[in-house]
C-alpha cells in the first residue's frame, strides 16, 4: 500500500522534540536489516492426533496487512467480533497444511484447499482418520474436511459456522456437532438515529466487591441487541457427507460440550439482563443438559448476573461453577461449588467442595471431596484415578490430590504440596492421552501403576525438562529423561515402546521434532528440520548472568551481544534492557533462575533482540522481583525494590564491560511499560525509556491491578505512590510511548498513554506518542510492526547510541 496515501498513523508528538524527529507522514519503514527480522520465515504449528502417529503441520505466513487488521469490528461485552463473518475477530490464519507420519518422518502436503486459504481452527477425529477445519470464506466461516490416508480436504455443507465464542464446531463421534448461523436469521438490527432515552446506571448499594475496569462493554440497549443477534447460532449435527440435522432451535449458545458416551450435551446459554458494568463472562448463564434433540432433560444452575462478587484474588461466585463431563465416564456432570459464600475474607475450614452428578440425573449429587483452598483443576483417569489441584493465591499455596471417583467417600490422597512460585520444586504436569470417544485421560504405564510427569525442570543451572514415571504405589518419582547441555529439549508427548516426542534445539539451531528412545545415550531419529530463520544474525552471543541486589536477592538476565563483538576489543556498548516485573511471596522464589542457556537464538521481531541488528547489547528479561514475604504486601515497597532491581542490573553489564553506563535505555510492554516510567521517574540510570500499551495512573484502576487486589480506598498511597504520572516532573530522559488505538487489555486503555504525554508535554519534558490505528494490546499488522521498530530504532539512535555521558553530580538520583 504507498505511503503516500496512508493517514498519519496516529502521530502525535512533542512540541520541544529535536528536528531530525519532526512528524512524518503515514507508515514508515525501519532499515533493512530490522525489516527482515519482521519478514523472517515462521515455523508451522504442530498437532499431534488421538493414536500418536501423524502430526499436522499448519503452516503460516507472513503478518498479515493493516487492511485486514482493520476490518470492521464489533465490540460488545469484552468480545471482539468480525460482524461479516460472525466469529472473533482476532485470528492468526494457516495458509497451507502438511501431514507427517512419525513411523517413517515422511510429509505430504494436503491437497483440495482453495486458493489463499484462511484456516481458523481445526481438530482431530477420535478415531484420527480425519481432520475437522474452519476457513473464513467470502461470505462466512466454512466448515471442512481432511482425509488423512488421501491428504485431502473438502468442504462439508453450504452452510456457515457461528464461531462468535469458540470454533463453532467439534467431533460427536464420527458427526461433527457445529453451532451455525440460523438459515432464516435476517440482518443485523439497526442503530436508533434518535435516541430512545438517556443510558442509565445505578447501584443499590451492598458489600463491598472488585469491579475491574473492563475494556469493550456495552453501553446501549442496541448494544445487547447487537450482541444477541451474533451469538445466536443453530446447533444440528454435521455427518460426514456435509449433511446438517437441526438440534433444536436457535438461540445464544456460548458452550455446547456432549457426553463421553454421546448422549447428551452440555448447553451454556446466555441469559438477560445484560451489564454495562462487567463482560459476558459475568453474565446470567443457563446451564443445563440437553437430549440429542435439543431437549432439556436436567437444568444444573441458572447463574445469575455476577455484577457483585466479594474482593480479592481468591474470590469466587456462589453455586456452581467450572461445570464439565466426567471425562472417563459415559455421562456424569462434575463441578466446584463454594462453602464460604465465595468471599477469602470469610472464615471458613472448607472453601470449596467438588460433586458428581451421574444420568439420568435423577439422584442427588454425590459430594466427591472437599477442599480448604479453592479448586483449580481435575484430571481424570478411571474410577479409582483422578487428580485434584487446589490453589489459594494470597499464600501461593497449591497442593495436588489423588482422588477416586468411583469411590466418593474414600479418603484422597495427599500427593504434592508447594508454593506455586518455587518453579524449583515443580513435579511436572501429568501427561495426558486421548481415548477412543476423543476424551483427554490421564496416562499411566502398561500395568496401570504409574504416571508420566512432563516438567520444565528449573534448577540453579536453568531449565532442563524432564520425563519422570510417578509410581502411585510408593509415591516416588523415577526420572526416565531429562535434558542434556549443550541443547534445550522439550518433551511433547510419551509414545508407546518407550519412545518419546521432543522439541529440541540449540543456540545456533531452531526447535525441530525428534523421536527418543528412552534410556538410550543417543536413540534420536529427527522428524522436521527447520532451518534458521535469519541467518544473517548467526553468531549472535548469549550468556545467562546471574547477580545479586543490594538485599542479598540472587538476580538473573539473559545477555545478547552481536555476532562478532568482543568486549576488550570493541568496548562497551550502548544497551536496550527490556524487563517486566513480578510478585512474589519469598526472596527464595524470587531468586530461582529462569530459562535455560541452550534455547535458540530466536530473533522474533516483538522483544528487543532485533537491535541486536543494529549495533546494540540486548539484556532480555534482566528478573526484576517485588517481594512481600509474610503479611506484608509486595506492592508496599515496590518502588525500593524496582530501583534496586534496576540498578543491580546497570552495575552487572557495566562491570562485565558490554555497556557504557551513560548509553542505556529501558523498555517494556504492558506492566513492563508501566516499569519504565518508573524507573524514568525515580532513577536517572537510564538514557531512555520505550513505553508500549502500559498504564501510568492507578487511579484509573481503582478496583485492582495486575496482581494488587486492594482496592484504592483501601490502599491509597500504594496507589499514588506506584503512579509514575504522579512523577511526570520528575522524569528528565527520553520517554517513547506507543499503544494500540483498540487496546482490549483491562487496566491499559489508550487514555493512559495520552494522558501521560500531555503530562509530559505540558511539563516540558521529551516524549513522543504513537497511536497504532485498529491495533489491540498487541499489535499484530506488518505496517504497525515496521513502524514500532522503526520509531524504537529512531529513539535510541537520538537519545541512547550517541548520548554524551552526563555530567557528575547528575549520574543518579536517589
Amino acid at each position: 500500500m504507498a505511503r503516500n496515501h496512508q493517514p498519519l498513523a496516529g502521530l502525535v508528538l512533542a512540541g520541544l522534540l529535536s528536528p531530525c524527529l519532526a512528524a512524518e507522514s503515514g507508515y514508515q519503514t525501519p532499515p533493512s536489516e530490522l525489516a527482515a527480522i519482521v519478514d523472517a520465515p515462521r515455523t508451522p504449528s504442530q498437532s499431534l492426533n488421538p493414536q500418536r502417529d501423524t502430526i499436522l503441520q499448519i503452516h503460516r505466513p507472513g503478518l498479515p496487512g493493516i487492511a485486514d487488521v482493520s476490518q470492521p469490528e464489533l465490540r460488545l461485552a469484552g468480545l471482539r467480533l468480525n460482524p461479516r463473518m460472525h466469529a472473533g475477530s482476532r485470528f492468526e490464519f494457516g495458509t497451507a497444511l502438511t501431514l507427517l507420519t512419525l513411523a517413517d518422518g515422511k510429509s505430504r502436503p494436503v491437497s483440495g484447499l482453495p486458493a489463499s486459504p484462511r484456516i481458523a481452527d481445526s481438530q482431530w477425529s477420535p478415531d484420527g482418520k480425519r481432520v475437522a477445519l474452519s476457513l473464513w470464506g467470502d461470505k462466512g466461516v466454512e466448515l471442512w474436511l481432511l482425509d488423512v490416508s488421501q491428504a485431502r480436504a473438502h468442504r462439508l455443507g453450504s452452510f456457515h459456522l457461528n464461531a462468535s465464542s469458540g470454533a463453532g464446531f467439534s467431533w460427536l463421534g464420527s458427526q461433527l456437532l457445529a453451532k451455525l448461523r440460523p438459515a432464516e436469521q435476517g440482518p443485523a438490527p439497526e442503530k436508533p438515529t434518535i435516541p430512545a432515552g438517556p443510558n442509565i446506571q445505578q447501584s443499590l448499594g451492598g458489600k463491598l466487591s472488585q469491579t475491574r475496569t473492563y475494556p469493550d462493554l456495552l453501553k446501549t440497549p442496541y448494544d445487547a441487541d447487537l450482541l444477541d443477534y451474533e451469538l445466536t447460532s443453530q446447533l444440528a449435527l454435521v455427518d460426514l457427507n456435509g449433511k446438517a440435522n437441526r438440534i433444536g432451535k436457535p438461540d445464544r449458545y456460548l458452550a455446547v460440550r456432549p457426553s463421553p458416551d454421546r448422549q447428551y450435551l452440555l448447553s451454556v446459554r446466555l441469559q438477560r439482563p445484560y451489564s454495562t458494568l462487567v463482560p459476558i463472562s459475568r453474565f446470567p448463564q443457563r446451564i443445563e443438559v440437553l437430549d440429542m434433540k435439543g431437549r432439556s432433560v436436567h437444568l444444573v444452575t441458572q447463574r445469575p448476573l455476577l455484577e457483585r462478587l466479594p474482593s480479592g484474588n481468591d474470590a469466587v461466585e456462589t453455586g456452581p461453577r467450572e461445570v464439565e463431563w466426567r471425562a472417563d465416564a459415559p455421562a456424569s456432570l462434575f463441578w466446584a461449588e463454594a462453602q464460604d459464600g465465595g468471599d477469602p475474607a470469610a472464615a471458613a475450614k472448607v472453601r470449596d467442595a467438588l460433586y458428581l452428578q451421574a444420568a439420568p440425573f435423577t439422584k442427588p449429587p454425590l459430594k466427591l471431596q472437599e477442599l480448604a483452598s479453592r479448586f483449580a483443576d481435575i484430571q481424570w483417569g478411571r474410577d479409582d484415578l483422578a487428580l485434584v489441584s487446589e490453589y489459594w493465591w494470597k499464600t501461593r499455596d497449591i497442593k495436588t490430590w489423588r482422588i477416586q471417583p468411583g469411590r466418593p467417600g474414600q479418603a484422597a490422597e495427599l500427593l504434592n504440596s508447594r508454593k506455586s512460585e518455587d518453579r524449583y520444586a515443580d513435579p511436572g504436569v501429568p501427561a495426558m492421552i486421548s481415548n477412543g470417544r476423543g476424551q483427554s485421560l490421564l496416562q499411566t504405564s502398561a500395568d496401570g501403576d504409574s504416571l508420566y510427569l512432563l516438567g520444565d525442570g528449573a534448577s540453579p543451572e536453568g531449565d532442563r525438562p524432564f520425563i519422570d514415571a510417578f509410581s502411585l504405589k510408593t509415591k516416588q518419582s523415577s526420572r526416565l529423561w531429562r535434558s542434556q547441555a549443550p541443547w534445550f529439549e522439550q518433551p511433547l508427548a510419551v509414545l508407546s515402546s518407550g519412545k518419546a516426542l521432543l522439541s529440541r534445539e540449540q543456540v545456533e539451531q531452531p526447535a525441530n521434532l525428534y523421536i527418543k528412545t528412552l534410556g538410550q545415550n543417543d536413540g534420536l531419529r529427527q522428524l522436521t528440520f527447520f532451518t534458521h530463520p535469519t541467518p544473517q544474525l548467526k553468531g549472535v552471543q548469549k550468556r545467562q548472568l546471574r547477580y545479586k541486589r543490594a538485599d542479598g536477592v540472587d538476580l538473573t538476565a539473559t545477555l545478547y551481544l552481536p555476532p562478532g563483538y568482543d568486549a576488550k576489543r570493541d568496548g562497551p556498548l550502548p544497551m536496550l534492557m527490556w524487563a517486566y516485573p513480578a510478585e512474589f511471596k519469598s526472596a527464595e522464589a524470587a531468586s530461582q533462575v529462569t530459562d535455560s542457556p541452550y534455547r535458540f537464538n530466536r530473533i522474533g521481531y516483538w522483544g528487543p533482540e532485533p537491535l541486536l541488528a543494529r549495533g546494540y547489547a540486548v539484556l532480555d528479561d534482566p528478573t526484576m522481583p517485588i517481594v512481600g514475604e509474610g503479611s506484608k504486601e509486595p506492592n508496599d515497597s515496590y518502588l525500593p525494590q524496582l530501583k534496586m532491581d534496576a540498578q543491580a542490573a546497570v552495575d552487572e553489564v557495566v562491570r562485565l564491560g558490554v555497556a557504557d553506563r551513560d548509553r542505556i535505555a529501558i523498555g517494556g510492554h504492558s506492566y513492563g511499560s508501566f516499569m519504565t516510567a518508573n524507573l524514568l521517574a525515580h532513577t536517572r540510570l537510564f538514557r531512555a525509556g520505550i513505553a508500549r500499551s502500559g498504564a501510568f495512573n492507578r487511579t484509573l484502576t481503582p478496583f485492582g491491578f495486575q496482581s494488587e487486589e486492594r482496592n484504592f480506598w483501601q490502599a491509597k498511597d500504594v496507589y499514588q505512590t506506584m503512579s509514575p504520572f504522579n512523577y511526570a516532573d520528575q522524569i528528565k530522559d527520553a520517554l517513547l510511548m506507543i499503544h494500540g488505538e483498540a487496546d482490549n487489555n483491562p487496566g491499559t486503555f489508550p487514555i493512559q498513554s495520552e494522558r501521560m504525554y500531555q503530562a509530559l508535554q505540558g511539563l516540558g519534558g521529551t516524549a513522543r506518542l504513537v497511536m497504532l490505528p485498529a491495533e489491540s494490546h498487541g499489535y499484530r499488522a506488518r505496517e504497525s510492526i515496521l513502524h514500532m521498530l522503526w520509531e524504537e530504532d529512531r529513539w535510541l539512535d537520538q537519545y541512547v547510541k550517541h548520548a554524551k555521558p552526563r555530567e557528575a553530580d547528575s549520574a543518579a538520583k536517589p
